[in-house]
Formats: structure tokens, C-alpha cells, sequence
């Protein structure tokens, strides 16, 4: 007997129909472009009703055969990888912030008399040395199997 479209979705669920996705991009019933906009979807959703939306206009694949987690052929994408995105997004912030900065300080500069000391440099220099570091390094902490 099939779940209520209503009922809430686990994680393993949500990694099956990932799986299966996966499966059928592999056969070429999805182009990647479609595979990533369904997975994120897969992620997001939170009832049986949710996911079966997504996998609907596909063929039966069955659910319980596949491994509840994903096998390594899928396609490394922010939402596979929480860490990888948050490092992404920290760039992104520190990106439009020192924009930002750099902005004021030309406009500062072009209407001010005189030179301008360049202060965005002590807003985006500690802010990207820590990221690089986190970059650099972050993803070494992971992989030592510290048991979290």
C-alpha cells in the first residue's frame, strides 16, 4: 500500500527519489539541467505527495530496490554538499560587500579633495583571509572521520 501524498517524507525517502532520478538522467530521460532543478526540488519537499510530483512523468522505478543513499555518479552540486554551498555563499557576501565598499570609496574619492585613503582593503583583506583559510582548509576537517 502507497503512503498518503500527505504524510512526511524522511531523509532516506528524499535520497531514494534522488537515487532514482539519478537513474533515470543516467538512461537520458533527463538532461542535466532538469536532473538539478528536480533534485533541488527532491530537498525541499516534505510530503510523499511532494516527491511523487517530481518523478511522475516518469517510469516506475521501485523506490525500495534502490539504496537510500545516493550512488557516487551523481552530479556534485551545492545541495549535496551543505558545507560546499555555505563557503559559496560566504564568497558571495564577501564579493558584493567589497563592491560595495569599493564603490563608496571611488565615489568618496572622486568628489572628495585629495587622496582617499583605500579603507576597503581593511573590510575585504581579514574577511577573504579567513575564507581562503576555510577554503583551503575547511574540507580537510571533514574527511578525518572525526565521528560527527
Amino acid at each position: 500500500m502507497a503512503p498518503k501524498p500527505e504524510i512526511r517524507a524522511s531523509d532516506g525517502d528524499r535520497d531514494k527519489v534522488a537515487a532514482a532520478l539519478q537513474e533515470h538522467m543516467a538512461e537520458g530521460r533527463l538532461t542535466s539541467d532538469e536532473f538539478n532543478e528536480r533534485l533541488e526540488l527532491v530537498y525541499k519537499s516534505r510530503t510523499y505527495g511532494e516527491l511523487q510530483k517530481l518523478t511522475e512523468d516518469l517510469p516506475h522505478v521501485d523506490l525500495n530496490r534502490l539504496p537510500s543513499h545516493v550512488s557516487e555518479r551523481r552530479p556534485s552540486t551545492p545541495q549535496h554538499n551543505p558545507g560546499q554551498a555555505a563557503l559559496k555563499g560566504a564568497w558571495g557576501a564577501w564579493a558584493v560587500a567589497s563592491g560595495v565598499n569599493w564603490v563608496i570609496w571611488l565615489i568618496v574619492s572622486l568628489t572628495g579633495s585629495g587622496f582617499v585613503y583605500p579603507w576597503p582593503l581593511w573590510v575585504m583583506g581579514p574577511w577573504g583571509v579567513l575564507l581562503l583559510m576555510g577554503s583551503l582548509f575547511g574540507s580537510q576537517h571533514k574527511n578525518r572521520g572525526d565521528g560527527h
